[in-house]
């Protein structure tokens, strides 16, 4: 870490802490804890002030803001609505008291009918921004694998996620509930602290998110404004690898009658644990929020990210015969003859001597700029109609320039390295328009949403029409750089329209049936053209699609605060990767997916206990399976069944435990090769069967000295495959944190501080080498997890 960077930091967190003096008094009380910012057992206990002792509050009963989130206007005679997952125009001004799985928030994600998480027919998490902080999820990455049942590789790679026996482009990654493109290319690691919530939709899901959600939907919300006094907070943190973190947000009332903001800003370094490896990210957002009227609410965002990294792309498997007295156990095993050379390296492991060894070229690079406008409206035309409309656009610019391929050569003993090379000229508009309408069916309770969505893409890909590379050997090397580069030009420009309908329709005072339907044309238009600006076979071309999605299910109270529920769902997505990049000569099809699920969600001892069970059999069909270099294989059908428990108790009001437990049995149906053999009945990659994490905390409030948390998080992720052939596992992890969280008193340097808390945390306690992810396109490397890591933070809320 430099000079430069440390002072940057500090001006950023400790300057407006310390030049807070300014704020005046009232502006300064400490707001409790929001209820959608906690789930899963993470709910933040009180805030202390440690000037004096504080009464406890009482079992069950903690404090929300939510209120301090809403409009003071009278509350029509209906049930509010959220704004829908694809126009979240305003905040939601729902009031919704904290439990401890969060099952009384309001997530978009999960409905456009404004249902909390407990009246959705389906498995929805939402993780908010006091459990990001609270349990060090620094990363968007970080935050995906506390949820249940989700997998995540690690930065600064590229972002993988995987949920219910699917991966990749089958997990569909929204912003703000508006779904921009594939995961692979449009998925961007960043710093947690501009974020209000993550959101968690299990299984398929299109009609929320559109076409590609086959093992589920995570919707990352930025923070946003607030009615009352002006609240700030700041942090910085380090490590011991030279990694630094800090940001600044805001928001309240301003004085302008109506006019409420909320603005944020974060600065990250992340140093890796691979030699010359880091990611660098300062996200800016905000938003201005108006009440015209107590019917008429208008709002802006803008969003910013500049993300820039020397990435890791991966440790290359060995023969164990090479490596001898330096081959690894418990990080990989089995055979394996390498799909870019085509040498049998028999059995495999990673060199002790490769764990921080970096094969990438000295300037290689990734870069990415984005940014976001959206401005929208909510009027209620009266008190069982309100209209919701949003326009927005997002611009990105990506440029990948790597070494990508790293493969050991059995014949030669010396490690293939192949160059990559890829620019992106990203833009797309869209609007989202939606009518919700309360109101009664023959005399029963009904609520329904209707919503027109439209966006226009514009995808411009100038990729490397040559790949550069030699061999070096596995250890002692000169990384070298890129080399000679020639490009080629791809475009996409792609159309959709999507119609949908919500209902929910309450039979009894308990029982309900929600469902609805998704219609979603959209076409796309694509050219290619080579390194000699000639336009290759086959293109320009057209082609267009309509699938129509949705689902149906019911909820019953049978006791109070116990649910049942069950749903089928379905979802389409595009069976041969990714849109961007569909050539004329692949099976242009839609994959189809289908859903069954089953539940029960349970709030009880008196709002101390949550807990929840699901069970589900998805099935999608017309499958195309990621190979070696860029290739992709027909993998006919995808079946996962599996089970999901998450539950979260406070014992006491100082203490708290919380886990879940996901089990899934995914394979392959009716891959059969071309050439003869079948992968029918194997694992896809990076699907685990058994995921698991755990944690507690005890908050000692003795007045006689400072309020100390201590406290600690597992987690078990099972044995994975490498790749489609089963040959390559990735074997088993357990990793273990420890934090303690110190509540400092009023000092005069923090003069304005009403909340002011140091952090320490020690991630990997027992320093387990592990395999994290591995990415089908480049089979003969896999990427290595973390080793332990030592973390600071101050955290100050004024």
């Amino acid at each position: 870490m430099n000079v430069r960077d440390v002072w940057g930091s500090m001006c950023l967190a400790g300057m407006v802490v310390a030049g807070g003096s300014t704020v005046p008094a009232a502006h300064a009380q400490q707001a409790p804890s929001p209820a959608g910012s906690q789930a899963r057992g993470d709910t933040l206990l009180p805030d202390v002030t440690v000037d004096a002792p504080r009464q406890r509050q009482a079992a069950g009963r903690l404090p929300s803001n939510r209120t301090a989130n809403r409009s003071p206007r009278p509350a029509p005679p209906r049930p509010a609505a959220s704004s829908p997952a694809s126009a979240p125009s305003v905040p939601s001004f729902t009031d919704s008291a904290a439990t401890p799985l969060n099952g009384n928030a309001t997530p978009a994600s999960g409905s456009r009918l404004g249902l909390t998480s407990r009246e959705v027919p389906a498995t929805v998490e939402v993780v908010g921004a006091a459990t990001l902080r609270e349990q060090g999820y620094h990363t968007t990455v970080d935050a995906v694998k506390g949820a249940t049942g989700v997998s995540a590789g690690d930065a600064p790679n590229d972002v993988g996620y995987a949920m219910r026996g699917f991966q990749g482009n089958q997990v569909n990654v929204l912003y703000n509930g508006i779904n921009v493109g594939p995961t692979g290319f449009t998925a961007l690691t960043m710093e947690t602290f501009n974020l209000d919530r993550v959101e968690f939709l299990k299984g398929p899901s299109s009609l929320i998110s559109g076409q590609g959600a086959v093992g589920g939907t995570i919707n990352f919300v930025t923070k946003v404004p607030h009615t009352g006094p002006i609240q700030n907070e700041a942090f910085v943190g380090f490590d011991q690898r030279g990694s630094f973190r800090s940001g600044f947000g805001s928001g309240g009332s301003t004085t302008i009658k109506g006019l409420d903001y909320r603005f944020d800003i974060s600065r990250t370094r992340e140093v890796g644990f691979i030699d010359d490896t880091e990611f660098k990210n300062v996200h800016v957002s905000g938003q201005l929020d108006y009440r015209v009227s107590d019917s008429f609410k208008t709002f802006v965002a803008v969003e910013f990210k500049d993300y820039k990294a020397r990435p890791y792309e991966g440790t290359p498997l060995v023969p164990v015969t090479y490596s001898g007295a330096n081959a690894t156990s418990g990080i990989v095993s089995g055979t394996k003859v390498s799909a870019y050379n085509l040498t049998n390296l028999g059995a495999v492991t990673i060199d002790g001597r490769t764990l921080s060894t970096n094969y990438n070229v000295v300037d290689g690079h990734k870069t990415i700029k984005e940014s976001w406008v959206r401005s929208g409206f909510e009027w209620d035309l009266s008190n069982d109609v309100t209209l919701r409309s949003q326009i927005y656009n997002y611009n990105a610019s990506r440029d990948w320039y790597n070494n990508e391929v790293s493969a050991f050569n059995a014949a030669s003993n010396l490690v293939d390295r192949e160059r990559f090379f890829v620019h992106h000229n990203h833009n797309m508009v869209g609007n989202t328009t939606d009518v919700t309408w309360n109101g009664s069916i023959l005399g029963l309770a009904n609520r329904m949403v209707a919503s027109v969505e439209s966006s226009h893409t514009d995808f411009t890909r100038p990729g490397a029409a040559n790949f550069p590379g030699e061999s070096v050997p596995l250890v002692g090397f000169d990384r070298g750089t890129y080399g000679l580069l020639t490009t080629q030009l791809q475009t996409a420009t792609i159309d959709s329209i999507a119609l949908n309908l919500e209902d929910r329709l309450k039979l009894t005072d308990t029982f309900a049936l929600v469902g609805g339907l998704r219609y979603n044309p959209f076409s796309l238009d694509r050219n290619s053209i080579d390194k000699n600006g000639v336009v290759k076979s086959g293109f320009p071309y057209s082609t267009s699609w309509q699938p129509l999605t949705g689902r149906i299910g019911y909820t019953w109270e049978a006791l109070p605060g116990t649910t049942f529920y069950s749903q089928y769902a379905t979802a389409a997505d595009i069976s041969a990767d990714s849109i961007f990049l569909l050539s004329p000569t692949q099976n242009l099809a839609l994959s189809d997916s289908r859903s069954y699920e089953t539940g029960v969600k349970q709030l009880t001892w008196n709002g101390r206990t949550e807990w929840t069970f699901s069970a589900f059999d998805i099935e999608r069909n017309n499958v195309y399976s990621a190979q070696a270099g860029q290739q992709l294989n027909l993998a006919g059908k995808v079946k996962s069944q599996g089970i999901e428990i998450a539950a979260a108790v406070r014992p006491t009001p100082e203490s708290r435990l919380w886990g879940n437990v996901a089990y899934v049995r995914a394979r392959y149906a009716d891959y059969d090769l071309a050439g003869g053999g079948s992968f029918s009945g194997n694992t896809p990659p990076n699907i685990p069967a058994l995921i698991v994490n755990g944690g507690g905390s005890y908050r000692f409030l003795n007045p006689g000295w400072w309020p100390v948390e201590l406290g600690f998080s597992v987690r078990h992720v099972g044995d994975r495959w490498s790749t489609d052939a089963n040959t390559v596992k990735l074997n088993a992890y357990t990793t273990a944190d420890l934090f303690a969280f110190v509540d400092l008193p009023k000092v005069p340097l923090f003069a304005t501080a009403t909340s002011t808390r140091l952090a320490f945390r020690v991630r990997n306690v027992t320093d387990k080498r592990y395999a994290a992810w591995s990415d089908p396109f480049y089979p003969d490397q896999i990427f290595l997890g973390a080793p332990r890591t030592y973390e600071v933070e101050a955290s100050f809320k004024f």
